[in-house]
Formats: C-alpha cells, structure tokens, sequence
C-alpha cells in the first residue's frame, strides 16, 4: 500500500531545540507531515535553539529570500576562556582571569555597531575551495578566510555577573553573521578571551519566537487533522511591502509575464523599486516590483511567482 502523501503550503514557524541540525529539522518534519516538498531558511548551529522558519510547498520559493533577513539573537558570553569552536562546546586552548566591569563591557559592545567585517570561525559550513570549513578543522587544518561584510544593527548588553565575568547580548545582525565570532571579538576589544555560551534566536525576519511550534505541536495537529491551520500564509513574510490588488485584465497580463499598467490596479506605489504584494480577489499571486517604463511613466512587474 503506497504512504499517504501531503501537500501543505505555507511557512511554519519551528522552535529548533539544542541537538538538532537544520537539516534534522527538515528531516523529522517531512516524516511528520507525510510530506517531501520541505525547506529551511537558513543553518543554525546545532547547540543554538529558536526560531527556524521552515517552508512548506509552494512556500520553498521563498528559502532564499527568507535566509537574507536580518535575525535576533540573545547570546550568553563566558570571559576568560578560547576554544577552538568559539564557543563551550570546544576544546579549550586558553584561559585567563578577567576583572572587566559591567561598564566597560557596556563600552566595548558599542563598537560594534554599524557595518563590520568578520571573518568566519573554521567550525562553520562555509566552504573554501570546495571543501566545508567545519571538515577542514576537524583535520587539524586552519585555512585563510577571506572577511565578510555584515551588518550589526543593534547590539546591547542585557546583563552581566561580574563576579562570574558572564552576560547577555542582545544581537540584531545581517545575514552571514556569526554570533560567536561577534563574541570572541568583543573579547578582543577587551583585551582578553571569551566565548559563546549559549544561544537563542529571537526573531527571523518577520518571525518571532513567541510564536514558533513545537514538533508536539505539528504531531498532535496531523492527529485532529488541524496542522494547515499552524501554518502562516506566504504573504506574511512580505508585510513591509505595500499591497496592490489587481482588476481581472491586470491579473490576466501579470499571468503571463507582461507589464501591469496603473490603471490595472488599485494603487500603484509611486517610486521605483519599490516591491509590493499582489493580490487579485483577496488572494495573493506573488511578489511584484515597480519599475520605469520605457516610454514614461511606471509599470508593475513580476518579481518573485509563488503561484
């Protein structure tokens, strides 16, 4: 007898608990769901847990463009200590005895707000030369890795035990960043060592932790037949960008990959570039970009097709 297959379509918002890859979470969730078509947004390291968006269907068009959103993150900082993973999980390579202050540590993190390069730590799964960092170190072989450009958009110390030299950063960073290299820098800055003791993300894009779902929470749903219910529309991942509804000939056209007029439409944004919903009778088509014709004036395009 052939498996009952699914087919849900939309995002869900997965609480990813310590242990488990990205791939983990994909892996258990299709034999949950009964279902293959399953992507994540993005890696999240194994001993990290929070918010992982997980796209489901026609969803899966949107992997990519949810992996570029900024993310939030809580970390737990340990002072004194290095190891090679930059985080507690490591072989420790050294230590020493630290007496910062909650106010200097407070200093030290406003440095990194703004534009920042960051070097990748070698335990990641970016690849050099074809081959994943995190293989490469688990040989003993330290490679040069080029700086990436990131962004930290806020970063602020939540707490700190000066006696036990360990405090809580709350992190909102571009795509790419590596919360633990932040903190083994922030030990730089201070002159000493630190490393990453736990992490949470808080937030993914328009994803925030409050609102994730358990495994349980999928399984019991697939029991009572309630589990599309659990999943966030598409078009949530699009709520900075204006709405614009179609009439039925700009729905025809945009169908087809042509132009959309203004007159096509409802309200059309009035700058270029700006990205918009697209919706014709309250249901949403794709992602659509205003852009310059070349004879004047402006017309809605195709952006992104989730239909």
């Amino acid at each position: 007898m052939t498996p009952q297959k699914n087919t849900f379509n939309g995002i869900l918002n997965v609480y990813k608990e310590q242990g488990y890859t990205s791939h983990d979470v994909v892996a258990k969730l299709r034999g949950i769901l009964k279902q293959k078509k399953i992507g994540h947004t993005g890696t999240l390291d194994p001993e990290a847990e929070g918010v992982l968006p997980v796209c489901l269907g026609k969803a899966t068009k949107l992997c990519d463009l949810l992996a570029g959103h900024d993310k939030v993150y809580e970390a737990v900082m340990l002072l004194g200590q290095s190891t090679d993973t930059q985080d507690t999980t490591g072989t420790v390579l050294e230590s020493a005895t630290v007496t910062a202050s909650e106010e200097e540590v407070r200093e030290a993190v406003l440095f990194f707000e703004g534009p920042y390069e960051q070097i990748p730590p070698m335990y990641s799964a970016l690849k050099v030369n074809g081959q994943k960092l995190y293989d490469l170190a688990r040989k003993g072989r330290e490679v040069e890795r080029p700086a990436r450009d990131i962004i930290v958009h806020e970063m602020e110390l939540l707490d700190f035990d000066e006696n036990a030299q360990k405090g809580t950063l709350r992190c909102v960073v571009s795509k790419g960043t590596y919360v633990r290299t932040l903190v083994n820098d922030l030990g730089e800055k201070l002159g000493t060592l630190a490393v990453l003791h736990s992490l949470v993300r808080t937030r993914s894009g328009a994803y925030p932790l409050d609102r994730c779902r358990s495994f349980e929470d999928c399984e019991r749903a697939m029991a009572d037949g309630t589990m599309q219910q659990l999943l966030l529309p598409t078009d949530s991942l699009f709520t900075d960008c204006p709405a614009v509804a179609l009439t039925a000939e700009g729905a025809e056209r945009i169908a087809r990959g042509a132009v959309v007029f203004p007159r096509q439409t409802d309200s059309l944004p009035e700058t270029a570039g700006t990205l918009c919903r697209v919706y014709h009778e309250g249901r949403f088509l794709m992602l659509g970009q205003v852009r310059e014709l070349d004879k004047g004036g402006l017309g809605l395009f195709v952006y992104k097709n989730f239909r």
